[in-house]
């Protein structure tokens, strides 16, 4: 399902780079690459652990295609990003206090954006969607791997690594600047679980037996040069 929801994305994209590129001869457009970099807050929103929000960093190469006549602009694009967050747990079964445990996710995003023009290219509203490939849930501090999940007997911190690699978000946000120089906001929303791969590892999840799900939750401030 993951592999034609790819492919569907990849000739989504393709389609409308075509289509601009076919109006080519009647209308003036403007091509552009941009260089993006910035920070981000990272959550997975789940009802099965107790997390908080982390810092990383984001950055990456965007292709901007503008028809000036149009209330509209598309970009597509690939970025990088490191993120970490934190879920609670405890050292031991026998142990009453708990402690964060702080995970860290590498990921590379494919996105595809609609800019909708509020002050021309001034100020515009980015909506679209974005496909995802990200590593394992790694764990900052490896002495870790034995603490046990809150909420659970015998759920280990290093368990739940193992999640799912492909996901779709969604993207809204929005754009300002002058010129070459834009600040960017934006929240991007899994909408796959991130945890389904947990349903597949037979897993300790006494004393509940819950469906673990889980979806990416992520805001992004960065500065776009457009070159």
């Amino acid at each position: 399902m993951q592999k034609k929801q790819f492919i569907l994305l990849v000739a989504f994209c393709i389609s409308i780079v075509a289509i601009s590129s076919a109006q080519h001869k009647r209308y003036r457009i403007k091509n552009g690459i941009g260089i993006t970099g910035g920070l981000t807050q990272y959550d997975i929103k789940t009802d099965n652990f107790t997390t908080k929000s982390g810092n990383g960093f984001i950055g990456g190469l965007i292709a901007t295609v503008d028809i000036p006549h149009k209330w509209y602009t598309v970009s597509y694009g690939f970025q990088f990003s490191q993120n970490s967050l934190e879920i609670t747990g405890r050292p031991s079964l026998a142990t009453i206090i708990e402690e964060p445990i702080e995970y860290k996710l590498m990921a590379v995003q494919a996105t595809f954006l609609l800019h909708v023009k509020l002050l021309g290219d001034n100020l515009t509203l980015d909506l679209g969607p974005q496909l995802q490939y990200n590593g394992e849930l790694e764990l900052e501090d490896s002495n870790q791997k034995n603490y046990i999940i809150d909420g659970f007997d015998g759920l280990f911190a290093e368990d739940i690594s193992d999640i799912s690699k492909v996901n779709i978000n969604g993207v809204v946000g929005a754009s300002a600047g002058i010129g070459s120089f834009k600040l960017r906001a934006t929240y991007s929303y899994g909408f796959t679980n991130m945890f389904n791969k947990l349903n597949d590892n037979n897993l300790t999840t006494t004393p509940g037996s819950k469906k673990f799900e889980g979806n990416q939750s992520m805001l992004a401030f960065s500065l776009l040069i457009t070159l």
